[in-house]
């Protein structure tokens, strides 16, 4: 089974990252998890077909703004408490994979105080549009 970085349909991707985002999110199942905000960390891999995302001018508006993953993020965050990481995480590959230009996605999200002999307790997804890239 392919991997995000070697499927063979994302060899004429650029893909762009969001590394470790750091939010705090109302987030878990447990009743001391609904008294309040934990950390997650959240990482998306974008694939974005490079006939959409190469500037030939140097110019914001040729590319995919690195915003639209942060701000994606957090309005995911601010609509209330989450009881699974699943759905955090299925949510926000859900909006970025909607964007007109994005081909395929990869995201996980990891909650790193959880277990205290453990870095991180997470899950990840990772999606392909159907066809091939523009």
């Amino acid at each position: 089974m392919p991997t995000a970085l070697t499927h063979p349909q994302l060899l004429h991707c650029r893909r762009i990252f969001l590394r470790n985002y750091v939010v705090a999110a109302n987030i878990g199942i447990h009743d001391c998890e609904k008294n309040g905000a934990q950390r997650i960390l959240i990482n998306v891999d974008l694939f974005v077909p490079l006939s959409l995302c190469t500037p030939t001018h140097d110019n914001i508006h040729e590319v995919l703004d690195y915003d639209f993953m942060r701000s994606t993020i957090d309005q995911r965050i601010a609509q209330g408490h989450i009881n699974l990481q699943e759905t955090l995480c299925d949510d926000i590959a859900r909006i970025l994979l909607a964007h007109e230009h994005v081909f395929a996605v990869r995201v996980s999200t990891e909650k790193p105080d959880i277990y205290p002999d453990s870095e991180a307790v997470g899950v990840e997804v990772f999606h392909v549009k159907a066809g091939a890239p523009a």
